[in-house]
């Protein structure tokens, strides 16, 4: 649970960057905004990916969430139109994310491919 919550903190914080970014072409203060969003995100996916969850789950989720979030939110906040293509788009993206997602459910890496990171400081080994 742990893990999905840090997932939806790294998109979220994506999301929040890349309409700030939009925003920040009319209110350049909004840049700090956008900054502190992108570093959120980054932290967020690390703690996603320390918690186990494998890169390229964790990187497709988080980049498709974030293009489908993004193009809503534009259509709200700034007008931005939604085409029926781009709406396409967007579901070929998440029905991309569901396969990856499903076909690693089947598989179990050998012993030999996994990565053991050390324990962080102040937790046992």
């Amino acid at each position: 649970m742990r893990t999905w919550l840090f997932l939806a903190g790294a998109i979220l914080a994506e999301v929040t960057g890349t309409l700030s970014m939009k925003a920040a072409l009319e209110h350049p203060a909004l840049y700090v905004l956008m900054a502190l969003g992108y570093a959120c995100a980054f932290v967020f996916l690390s703690l996603t990916l320390r918690s186990g969850m494998p890169l390229g789950i964790a990187y497709g989720i988080w980049g498709a969430a974030g293009v489908a979030l993004t193009a809503a939110a534009s259509a709200g906040l700034f007008g931005e139109p939604i085409t029926p293509v781009m709406g396409i788009g967007i579901v070929c993206i998440m029905a991309g994310v569901v396969l990856v997602e499903v076909g690693h459910r089947g598989e179990e890496k050998p012993a030999s491919a996994r990565i053991d990171l050390p324990p962080r400081r102040g937790e046992d080994a």
